[in-house]
């Protein structure tokens, strides 16, 4: 077996289960899950049509690449979602099995081997994909912590000039998971800056940017626009359709960017995995021409967060996050404490802060906090909100 699969830490739902394993939750209460960012708003029929409309391409064997006409939707979309000029489809974009497993392959395709001790930057808290890919591509991962008096931004200062030496990629996620945080400009133009004195590659997870609340998020490829960075060297996107189309099952996404890390990164899923299925496919270009779902599905999300906030601001330092659906919440106890004792006495779940991140500086930065996932449907994300408010009532 591989070695390096020692390396891996349970994943945060693992840690979770084991969390609860000798806890019985309150019979008084249906069960309400905040802890995992599963979309639960019902997929838009015209998608559904579209999937079930083209059943009969599951006779044929997609191809690595993709259709072009999936190609040709996903860079009409970033040109008209972010104006930029349009990305070349056959060279700049790539579809993918959704934006979790090209995560994943992604630094397997990147990172060298036969350079000394490759490294491998994340943000912290953080997906823990990123992690995993890093550890079995043969790189160490290192962390960057995002700290609530910093604002959530990435201080790049705290690693020192010898890990910035070995990078070979860095992870970035914005809107951010757990804090919803968008990274501004400043933050992209030092990024940027500092891949062209290291030589590191830009995996830019923006799997979030279509659930904002008021500014619609600033991308990385805008952001290279900006800055004049036409040919967005060393920067590559990922996106899907989970969230911002409520299809997480469809596992439909793509990669934009670099044509010359795009074309290494295509010759590496010829062997790891093709494109979606030509049926997904078709759906999947459905979506991205239509945003009139998308909007439904961010007024859905702004109705949500508005009545939570609203209910938890008496009782917990609540505030709207730029963007996502997620609430990151410091708690009054111990993160673990917190969420153990809401499962057993209202039967609500939320994920320990800590679960999601690394100690790495001398802190663990997730400690004290929980993420709640508002996912669920109004009732159920009100009630839910109404019992944590009632726990920590009992806290004090």
């Amino acid at each position: 077996m591989n070695p390096d699969l020692q390396k891996l830490q349970p994943y945060p739902f693992q840690k979770l289960a084991a969390l609860f394993r000798e806890v019985q939750p309150n019979p008084d209460y249906r069960a309400i899950s905040l802890s995992i960012g599963e979309p639960k708003h019902a997929t838009p029929q015209f998608i559904r049509d579209a999937l079930s409309a083209n059943l009969d391409g599951l006779a044929n064997y997609p191809t690595t690449a993709g259709n072009d006409a999936l190609r040709s939707a996903v860079a009409n979309w970033l040109a008209a979602r972010y104006g930029i000029p349009p990305l070349d489809a056959k060279t700049q974009i790539l579809p993918v099995n959704g934006s979790r497993e090209a995560l994943f392959a992604f630094a397997q395709a990147v990172v060298d081997r036969t350079k000394n001790n490759p490294a491998v930057i994340c943000p912290n808290p953080f997906y823990q994909i990123y992690e995993g890919a890093a550890l079995l591509a043969g790189a160490t991962p290192h962390f960057l912590n995002t700290l609530p008096e910093h604002n959530y931004a990435l201080n790049f200062a705290q690693l020192p000039e010898d890990v910035w030496q070995r990078t070979q990629l860095i992870y970035v996620c914005s809107p951010g998971n757990p804090t919803g945080r968008v990274m501004p400009l400043a933050e992209w133009k030092t990024l940027f800056e500092m891949s062209d004195r290291y030589g590191f590659v830009i995996a830019s997870d923006e799997c979030y940017s279509e659930i904002y609340f008021s500014e619609q998020p600033l991308g990385a490829l805008q952001a290279a626009q900006n800055l004049a960075r036409k040919d967005y060297k060393n920067l590559l996107v990922f996106s899907s359709l989970s969230k911002r189309s409520n299809v997480p099952g469809m596992r439909s996404g793509f990669v934009a960017g670099d044509a010359r890390v795009i074309e290494k990164f295509a010759l590496y899923r010829t062997y790891h995995g093709s494109a979606m299925n030509p049926a997904i496919q078709a759906a999947s270009i459905a979506a991205w021409n239509d945003e009139a779902h998308v909007a439904e599905n961010r007024r859905l999300y702004a109705e949500k967060f508005a009545k939570v906030v609203e209910i938890l601001k008496p009782v917990l330092p609540v505030t709207m996050p730029d963007a996502g659906f997620y609430l990151w919440v410091r708690t009054p106890i111990a993160d673990t404490a917190f969420a153990q004792a809401l499962y057993r006495d209202y039967n609500v779940t939320v994920l320990p802060g800590s679960y999601l991140a690394r100690s790495a500086q001398g802190v663990n930065p997730g400690e004290n906090f929980v993420r709640l996932a508002l996912v669920a449907n109004t009732e159920e994300t009100v009630e839910a909100a109404q019992r944590i408010a009632k726990f920590v009532s009992t806290l004090n």
